[in-house]
């Protein structure tokens, strides 16, 4: 594993401008025109996404939050950012997310997510998704490109995770360690937390797509499990109720919560915290 020299460091009070811009994809065929919507849509990167009144007003930290943001170049793919939100304090917990060009900056709303529980300081590790929707869904998906799949699990469980360890010192054991994805970042969280539970002992899944179903015979152990859906995007909602009810059924400490909002809502960013005060709180 290799990382080029180039570092980005910030204050997490910034804002980053990484903009992620995709069009429609064309996806193989399925039965019904609604599930193939549904799939285009479940392909598309919805963390740019113009909000509209509806999703309501973005969360935002209350009170002063410190923090940095730490951005590196890793040499896979011809280049592939991760970012880093760094609490303040000697990290106790740490999730590890996909599309981290916007999910590391919610580290910021973690510490005053919930004043009833203590939430210990959490590292958030965002490795940057693609901004081609279709090679995104291929990365994040097992089913689409094993190949394509494969590479990229191993850049991610493999080599961002020593990279955590050597560049901050941080290498906690799996119920301190979290996976997060949203749609088909959700997906790999999915795949992630079943393929490695020795690794990640929490998975934290946003309106996952329907590429990766549950597997007849589910793995032992289970990594605990925290999913949300919109009650707006019902293609979705499904989706996350079978994944929640398949993974409940075989044994998983498993909560599955319905808010109201659509797809790509502010909702993922809002119920981010309390999935992290969920698992990491005390």
């Amino acid at each position: 594993m290799q990382v080029a020299a180039n570092r980005v460091i910030c204050l997490a009070s910034s804002h980053a401008s990484v903009v992620l811009i995709g069009g429609p994809a064309k996806l193989r065929d399925h039965n019904s025109t609604n599930e193939g919507k549904a799939m285009n849509d479940q392909a598309r990167n919805y963390f740019n996404r113009e909000l509209t009144e509806s999703d309501g007003t973005p969360v935002q930290p209350a009170g002063a939050v410190s923090g940095e943001l730490v951005t590196e170049t890793f040499e896979y793919d011809g280049g592939r950012q991760v970012t880093v939100y760094v609490p303040p304090n000697p990290t106790e917990a740490i999730v590890f997310a996909g599309d981290g060009q916007r999910i590391a900056q919610w580290g910021r709303l973690v510490p005053k997510a919930d004043a009833r529980t203590t939430i210990p300081p959490t590292m958030i590790v965002g490795a940057h998704g693609l901004a081609d929707d279709m090679p995104r869904l291929h990365e994040y998906s097992p089913g689409f490109d094993p190949d394509r799949f494969a590479a990229h699990e191993r850049f991610f469980v493999e080599d961002v995770r020593r990279w955590t360890q050597a560049r901050f010192g941080v290498a906690l054991p799996s119920e301190r360690t979290a996976v997060f994805g949203a749609s088909a970042g959700g997906e790999l969280a999915l795949a992630l937390g079943l393929r490695h539970p020795d690794v990640y002992g929490t998975v934290f899944c946003a309106s996952p797509g329907a590429g990766y179903k549950p597997p007849r015979l589910m793995p032992s152990p289970l990594p605990r499990a925290y999913l949300v859906a919109g009650t707006q995007e019902p293609f979705f909602l499904a989706n996350a109720k079978r994944w929640a009810n398949a993974l409940r059924d075989a044994g998983a400490d498993v909560v599955m919560n319905e808010r109201a909002g659509s797809h790509g809502g502010i909702f993922w960013q809002e119920e981010f915290p309390l999935m992290v005060a969920w698992a990491f709180g005390r």
